[in-house]
């Protein structure tokens, strides 16, 4: 039998699929561990889908996607971003993840670097290693805010790095980064010339923040913006998202979407404009439903005396749970599983330093996040938040 590439093996496994796979496994757990909203789509959006199939609306779409989905996605970017851009910039994609991977392929060559966030979004060194790149990860540290400190980023820089990638707001931290900040990584970036990839998946969900887009900042066309209709219209299995790029890909992005999906399904994309042109209270309720819950999450942190991150972005918490993990959050959130019913994120599956802590999805329902908050074992000594 042939050996497979040889770079697979440096992929790494998915720590929250592992206890996600798990717990489907197991009875009676409560599951607070995937970034699945609990909310329900909203009735147009699902009415405008079923018409597209019953219509037989099953024909091959355009690389980018259909011109009104691109053109609805123009119109959005421009009133809720900020950011100007063509049709020719915008490209549906397969979810956020495919986005995300299609961005690294076009600027990421075999041992190219790239500077990604710890703790950060999990598939960022999958999808490098994936492509033979080097990610190279930049500390959050609760020190620092959980924000990018530029003089580690000066010293991690070498002539290998391509890209930079920003997360705000952050998965799994749910910090918001900014708009200071955001302007120093984008002048970090025109001094070393690199690619900025910007992943703005939770940006309708922020909590006494302003959500800062990159590209709205931008002035020499390095971004490129990641989006996604998951999380914010709970379309999470319709796989949607789009990549937003910089002038001028349209030829390679057409040659990319052709070699990679051809098309996203047709239904999906009428569906998608229905989410983005329709009513958005459903995202408005949705977002003071996660704030809400968010809410009885941390009180009853506080009330336990077991350290957070005051969120302030997406559906997340951050929690230190290193007083009772002896240094090995995934065996230790593995063995929570087995014996409490309580799917957690180990931290560790966000990177090097996010041992000792777990990501809490509070898109859930509340009692579900007061049963799994409460058989935590507590802390031998109270810390505040």
């Amino acid at each position: 039998m042939p050996s497979l590439a040889a770079h697979m093996d440096s992929v790494p496994p998915s720590g929250i699929r592992r206890i996600f796979e798990l717990a489907q496994s197991l009875d009676d757990v409560v599951f607070l561990a995937v970034g699945e909203p609990d909310v329900a789509v909203a009735p147009h959006i699902l009415a405008e889908a079923e018409r597209a199939w019953q219509a037989d609306e099953t024909d091959y779409t355009p690389n980018g996607g259909l011109p009104e989905l691109r053109e609805a996605i123009v119109a959005k970017l421009e009133a809720q971003n900020g950011i100007t851009v063509d049709t020719e910039q915008v490209w549906v994609t397969n979810g956020g993840m495919h986005a995300l991977y299609l961005a690294m392929t076009l600027a990421l060559g075999p041992g190219d670097e790239v500077l990604l966030p710890d703790p950060g979004y999990s598939t960022f060194p999958m999808n490098a290693r994936m492509i033979s790149a080097v990610p190279v990860p930049y500390t959050l540290r609760q020190s620092n805010d959980f924000l990018p400190d530029l003089e580690e980023l000066e010293r991690l820089v070498t002539d290998r790095t391509r890209m930079l990638i920003i997360n705000s707001p952050s998965n799994p931290l749910g910090a918001i980064f900014p708009k200071p900040v955001i302007e120093s990584l984008l002048a970090f970036g025109r001094k070393h010339d690199l690619w900025i990839l910007s992943d703005e998946v939770y940006e309708c969900f922020t909590y006494g923040a302003l959500h800062t887009s990159v590209a709205s900042l931008d002035t020499d066309d390095r971004v490129f913006s990641v989006f996604s209709l998951s999380k914010t219209y709970a379309l999470t299995g319709a796989r949607i998202g789009y990549l937003v790029t910089p002038p001028g890909m349209a030829a390679l992005m057409r040659s990319a979407q052709e070699a990679m999906i051809s098309c996203i399904n047709t239904p999906t994309q009428r569906a998608a404009i229905a989410a983005i042109t329709g009513p958005q209270e459903h995202v408005a309720s949705a977002a003071a439903h996660y704030r809400e819950n968010l809410g009885v999450a941390t009180r009853l942190l506080d009330e336990l005396g077991i350290h957070y991150l005051e969120p302030s972005g997406a559906f997340y918490l951050w929690v230190d749970v290193s007083y009772a993990t002896h240094g090995d959050v995934a065996e230790w959130a593995e063995r929570f599983l087995l014996e409490q019913r309580v799917a957690v994120a180990p931290g560790s599956a966000f990177g090097r330093h996010g041992e000792g802590w777990i990501r809490l999805c509070v898109a859930a329902d509340p009692r579900d996040i007061e049963t799994g908050i409460r058989r935590l074992p507590r802390p031998p000594v109270a810390h505040t938040a």
